[in-house]
């Protein structure tokens, strides 16, 4: 279906406008404004947008537009896109399915390249999984265990990308990236891509000492029966169904678990938080953990519920929440 916004063209559809003057010309007269900068003329093999909301990109389906988003085909599309970050001085952002962040409501005033098809490598070779930074994680785990190899099987209930996953060492139902990780491709802010081996890479709690931009990732596996594969993830699921809002708009966990017997939910329970709303934005009555939209939550709503969780928890254990969810955008 053809888009009916002008704001929201592709930038190759915008270079025949006339309503463009390049960059770098004088300023029009006093009492007109000034032209906008030059569409930017990148060969872009996927896609690069202006203007595009990002509510509809992010799993809590909040938050304003992106300045530009870029959805590359390859990792040649990435490099491009941190060229044009670079050429005009904007800040840029790696996304995936859009868990785990929320963007504010004035949107990222920069650069989001968001990694997907054309960067969701699925392949076995042996006990060994290459898979690419833009395969939702879930796939990966229902992949694999089809396949009859152990390892990440559990990572059926993680709501993101493979690059996303790495980076923050993501986990659930006591497995995580760091167990399975023994190589990773990465491109760094200026497009150079490496290789790290396992031992180059300091994983941590819900993080790690990579930067850059995941592009690719090797994952040692282990044999095992489909059939008890199928069955432990089909627990699994029952189990974030019973447990979890999964299926309502929320970026999944909201804080990180602290150190001690008790998880960031226990607390936020106990201290009597369970269904908190501040406009849009409630507390989940099912999981103390989570944060959902119920239909017009605001980004602001949500940092106003995160901002009165985060000070009563203080107050009244002495344990002040972490966020695990990433907060972008003006």
């Amino acid at each position: 279906m053809a888009r009916k916004s002008e704001s929201r063209k592709t930038v190759s559809d915008r270079r025949t406008s006339g309503s463009r003057k390049s960059v770098g010309k004088a300023p029009a007269k006093t009492g007109t404004p000034a032209a906008p900068p030059a569409a930017p003329k990148i060969k872009f093999r996927g896609k690069l947008l202006e203007n595009e909301p990002m509510a509809r990109l992010t799993t809590w389906r909040i938050g304003g537009p992106a300045r530009y988003l870029a959805l590359p085909a390859d990792s040649e599309d990435v490099a491009r896109a941190l060229d044009l970050a670079q050429e005009r001085g904007l800040p840029w952002v790696v996304v995936g399915l859009g868990s785990n962040l929320l963007v504010k409501d004035g949107g990222f005033p920069g650069v989001v390249i968001r990694m997907g098809k054309g960067l969701d490598r699925f392949e076995m070779k042996g006990a060994t999984a290459i898979v690419g930074a833009g395969l939702p994680t879930p796939l990966l785990a229902r992949r694999t265990a089809d396949a009859g190899f152990a390892g990440v099987e559990r990572f059926v209930g993680i709501p993101g990308t493979v690059g996303g996953g790495i980076f923050m060492n993501a986990g659930c139902h006591g497995a995580e990236f760091a167990e399975v990780v023994t190589e990773v491709t990465v491109m760094d802010p200026k497009g150079k891509i490496k290789q790290l081996s396992r031992k180059q890479i300091i994983f941590k709690y819900r993080s790690s000492n990579l930067e850059g931009i995941v592009l690719e990732a090797k994952l040692g596996l282990g044999e095992e029966s489909p059939t008890k594969l199928k069955e432990l993830q089909g627990k699994l699921f029952r189990w974030r169904k019973a447990g979890t809002p999964f299926d309502q708009p929320c970026c999944g966990s909201t804080f990180t678990n602290p150190s001690g017997t008790k998880t960031a939910g226990m607390l936020i329970d106990e201290c009597g938080l369970k269904g908190f709303s501040i406009g849009g934005a409630q507390v989940s009555t099912q999981h103390a953990n989570y944060i959902i939209n119920k239909g017009t939550a605001t980004a602001s709503d949500v940092l106003k519920v995160i901002e009165h969780l985060r000070k009563t928890v203080a107050k009244k254990t002495g344990i002040t929440l972490e966020l695990e969810c990433k907060i972008i955008g003006v």
